[in-house]
């Protein structure tokens, strides 16, 4: 098995942008200046998530490529910024799409190098899956064509709609259940329908493996119009609309995705933790070496 990461990085961060500044969430609007950097070139324990997100593939004897799709009005930008590194890590760096992240994979599958049989997608801003579950994940894919890792879901869940709040509340609603970090909608408030049984719910995760044909094959329908992308909100979505099987490895609670700017905290503790313990554990290494010399 000879596999190419993609990590498509190619998205706003609005909600990111949002929880960061106090700014309502937008579509289709730019980032504001007070948001700082993009939420994958955020400092974790002094590395970039993104960079964090690479390390954990470059040096797999499994994998021949890794390829990074970031925003196209960028590019150019954070070639200048992050090239060298990327260059040294072996990184191929491409444009993405413009407006849905199924867009900027389709894109990236157009460089993938010849010999590669299977494709594993991987969130840039998903940097702390570990080394065993990126092996399980892949000892799965030897025999399966579809596979993504995922974790019962633990939360209750409730389906809601969303009304308009009465005048005289409007704003007592914006202050206290639609707080601007949240992206809601102003003067809105929410109303519970029903539970959700969560028996048999996953919450998937990434990286998610596939073999490079049948990616490729969900993509080309997609090209030709013979499928509706409308939906597909992940590559396992597309393999499901194919009709094909998707199995489920078990995750880790750890391989948080960033998407708010709470996220941020969390990962910071986690990385400190894991780097101190492998600093520990090579210091160790190095002693027992030394011993063994004299």
């Amino acid at each position: 098995m000879r596999v190419c990461v993609i990590l498509p990085a190619a998205g706003l961060g609005q909600r990111f942008a949002a929880s960061a500044t106090g700014l309502p969430s937008v579509a289709g609007a730019e980032k504001s200046p007070e948001a700082g950097p993009s939420k994958i070139e955020r400092l974790i324990h002094g590395r970039p998530a993104f960079l964090r997100a690479i390390d954990l593939f470059v040096r797999r004897k499994d994998v021949s490529q890794v390829i990074l799709a970031v925003n196209p009005d960028t590019i150019q930008d954070f070639q200048f910024k992050w090239g060298d590194q990327l260059g040294l890590l072996g990184v191929f760096v491409i444009p993405g799409g413009t407006r849905e992240r199924w867009e900027t994979v389709r894109l990236a599958l157009e460089h993938v190098a010849e010999g590669c049989t299977h494709i594993a997608v991987h969130d840039a801003a998903r940097p702390l899956a570990s080394a065993t579950l990126i092996d399980r994940i892949f000892l799965a894919a030897e025999r399966y064509d579809a596979v993504v890792p995922g974790l019962p879901v633990a939360s209750t869940l409730k389906r809601v709609e969303e009304v308009d709040a009465p005048a005289a509340e409007r704003d007592y609603i914006d202050d206290i259940l639609s707080p601007p970090e949240s992206g809601a909608a102003s003067s809105k408030e929410l109303r519970v329908i029903e539970t959700v049984p969560r028996r048999d719910l996953y919450e998937v995760q990434t990286p998610q493996v596939f073999s490079l044909n049948l990616l490729r094959r969900g993509y080309d329908l997609i090209g030709s119009g013979q499928l509706d992308p409308a939906g597909i909100t992940d590559d396992a979505s597309l393999i499901e609309a194919l009709g094909r099987t998707v199995r489920i490895v078990e995750g880790e609670p750890t391989n948080l995705k960033i998407t708010r700017a709470g996220d941020m905290e969390l990962a910071e503790a986690l990385a400190t933790a894991r780097d101190a313990a492998s600093a520990k554990q090579a210091a160790a290494k190095k002693l027992f070496r030394l011993d063994d010399e004299l």
